[in-house]
């Protein structure tokens, strides 16, 4: 079983708005790109679009919903320090014990940019539309019937 903890990185970038692209850049970071290369505009009809190496995408903002937070993590080498403990167990519990790898938090969101081809990305298609508009809303519905049990157990006693 792998572990992680989230710490903010000491180069942290502030607010962003990450960029899905729907093709696949084999680079993972940022870019000092020109606006030659890239500059995402708005239509008269509201619409935001942009074109990458010579094709049209057109973009959905994505907010964060209430109650999460958008951030961007970098993988490390590092290791969580473990805590020294004096106890008699110490060493039955060692055998059990999982390296915690940490995480680095290099910036933070509260809107994403959907780019799709020719077309705007729709939540039956595009997984990252799909995530941020169906499947967070799904989760908070499993995770709220425990909640709703209890307050029918309340009402029946």
């Amino acid at each position: 079983m792998k572990m992680h903890a989230i710490q903010k990185s000491k180069l942290h970038k502030g607010k962003c708005t990450p960029n899905v692209l729907p093709c696949r850049v084999h680079h993972n970071g940022p870019v000092n790109a020109s606006k030659r290369y890239w500059e995402p505009r708005s239509t008269s009809d509201g619409k935001t679009i942009a074109y990458f190496r010579g094709r049209k995408l057109h973009g959905k903002q994505l907010k964060v919903p209430k109650g999460y937070r958008g951030i961007v993590l970098a993988s490390t080498d590092k290791i969580l320090p473990k805590e020294s403990h004096s106890s008699s167990t110490e060493h039955e519990d060692a055998e059990n014990e999982v390296d915690i790898k940490l995480l680095e938090e290099q910036a933070e969101f509260d809107e994403i940019m959907v780019w799709g081809h020719e077309m705007v990305p729709d939540k039956t298609t595009d997984p990252y539309v799909r995530g941020m508009e169906e499947w967070l809303t799904f989760a908070e519905q499993i995770h709220d019937a425990g909640e709703l049990e209890k307050d029918i157990t309340k009402r029946t006693v």
